[in-house]
């Protein structure tokens, strides 16, 4: 991988984790819900970005690389959203942890196949 590349994607995931954190918080002050809402958001978000991003890829080039790996690798969380998880099953909260842990997943799974279903329409 040229360096120049890794850079892309070093700097891209530093902006995706910049926007995570600030649609984390604006969520969080939108809401006032004890649910993880904020981290349900962003990788239902993410992944039907990546899932678009995975579609058009051959027509991105290496920018595929900066966008699918670095910006919403960084912007998308999984270790907080387990983290939120077991935090929420270790304070009582059965049916907010197991919404958390498998309708979030549920859920971007399906994000992921639209936005997949989007991008090779859009890159056809």
């Amino acid at each position: 991988m040229p360096v120049l590349l890794a850079v892309a994607v070093a700097l891209a995931g530093g902006i995706g984790a910049a926007c995570r954190m600030m649609l984390d918080g604006a969520v969080r002050s939108w809401t006032r819900l004890p649910y993880p809402v904020g981290t349900t958001v962003i990788n239902v978000t993410g992944s039907f970005l990546l899932g678009v991003v995975t579609g058009i890829a051959a027509a991105l080039g290496p920018w595929a690389l900066v966008l699918g790996t670095g910006l919403l690798g960084g912007y998308t969380t999984f270790s907080t959203a387990s983290f939120e998880t077991v935090r929420l099953a270790r304070a009582g909260r059965w049916r907010a942890a197991l919404m958390n842990g498998f309708g979030m997943l549920l859920l971007a799974l399906l994000a992921a196949w639209l936005g997949l279903w989007a991008g090779s329409v859009i890159g056809a």
